[in-house]
């Protein structure tokens, strides 16, 4: 699974409609049935029973098939992400918790979305307390018992003179009621308490400075021996352990003599992943469009291992980013070419930020502009 997601470039949610279901995993039956009926629950999100249903059916699961994905994911994502938006009270997170982690993995990781899904994961919510069920023998079993049995008496209070009474039934209602906000007063108290104890810490701020963007330098590269579509790559990035080995997804777009003995840009702080057998510690950087990949090339002159940054973020990079934070899926949409070629950085409202290295000078890619760089 991990490799397809790495492998798979993402949609917007206009083609969504038009996506084949052939580009995603094989499903086996189960998983078929299952993704087919949240397809057709897709076309009425708008019913709180549906949502429940959705929000309970991904308590123990990565996808809505289970651990794989499918279409399916697309198209409940594309209906229910509208509703997402409004969910913003401790409240709504509380109630649709679960949907909420699953779109933000869906926006990050296969559907390109300008305006994401704000979920804010600092936010304080409730221990979550699923009802218990009887098991179903030993409902069969109390079955027959209650058919024979008589009838349990209500409840009752002491009168205060030795005799019982039998409360009514706004007595019942008022009692709960006072058992309830009694709970609640309390959880509310410990809920206090704990924030005196342990104020929570401000949001960091993230910003391509947390990024390790390196020179490297490919010593020899090779066709993976059991993908097609990968390259395995000796990389040498100027770090004393030696060089590491990079897995490539650049087969169908450079040929293998062009990635031999050549200086490279590399994101050197990813967490390793595991391809195809073939443990991989770093990502080669390129620009694309629909039909070109090529390579992000580092100023004449560079070495193995010289640091690179975007201006104005020249900071300490993290020694691994660490993927809950989706640190690299926040940045790399920013990630483009200019006119000129050059690899800059971007934000909304404000002037783009070139690829640099300590001296000033530019990293370029060949021939594509306003090229997506990832």
């Amino acid at each position: 699974m991990a490799d397809f997601i790495k492998n798979f470039k993402k949609l917007s949610l206009d083609d969504i409609s038009t996506v084949e279901a052939s580009v995603f995993p094989e499903l086996n039956q189960e998983q078929k049935a299952l993704a087919s009926q949240f397809e057709t629950l897709a076309t009425r999100v708008d019913e709180s029973e549906t949502i429940i249903t959705l929000n309970d059916s991904l308590r123990p699961k990565t996808f809505i098939a289970g651990n794989v994905a499918s279409k399916a994911d697309l198209v409940v994502f594309k209906a229910v992400s509208p509703l997402a938006r409004k969910w913003s009270s401790a409240e709504d997170v509380a109630s649709h918790r679960h949907i909420l982690r699953w779109i933000d993995l869906i926006q990050n990781v296969l559907v390109e979305v300008e305006d994401k899904v704000v979920v804010d994961y600092d936010i304080l919510l409730p221990r979550e307390v699923k009802e218990k069920k009887k098991p179903a023998a030993a409902a069969a079993a109390a079955a027959p018992a209650a058919a024979v049995s008589p009838a349990a008496p209500a409840p009752v209070e002491n009168a205060g003179d030795g005799l019982r009474k039998e409360l009514t039934e706004e007595e019942k209602k008022a009692k709960a009621d006072a058992q309830k906000a009694k709970k609640a007063a309390r959880a509310k108290a410990k809920a206090e308490q704990n924030a005196q104890k342990a104020p929570a810490a401000a949001p960091v701020a993230i910003t391509p400075s947390m990024v390790d963007i390196r020179v490297g330098y490919i010593q020899k590269a090779v066709k993976h021996p059991d993908a097609d579509s990968l390259y395995m790559s000796t990389i040498d990035m100027g770090d004393a352990e030696g060089p590491r080995t990079v897995c490539s997804g650049l087969v169908k777009y450079i040929p293998l003599e062009d990635m031999q003995e050549r200086y490279i840009v590399c994101i050197a702080n990813l967490k390793p992943v595991t391809m195809r057998g073939v443990k991989s510690s770093a990502m080669v950087l390129c620009a694309s469009n629909e039909n070109t990949v090529e390579f992000v090339n580092p100023p004449a002159g560079s070495k193995p291992g010289d640091k690179l940054f975007f201006e104005t973020f020249d900071g300490t990079p993290e020694k691994q980013l660490n993927p809950k934070k989706k640190v690299w899926e926040a940045l790399q949409p920013h990630f483009s070419t200019s006119e000129n070629f050059e690899v800059t950085f971007t934000e909304e409202g404000k002037e783009p930020k070139k690829l640099v290295n300590a001296k000033g000078e530019l990293c370029k890619n060949s021939t594509i502009v306003k090229a997506d760089v990832k």
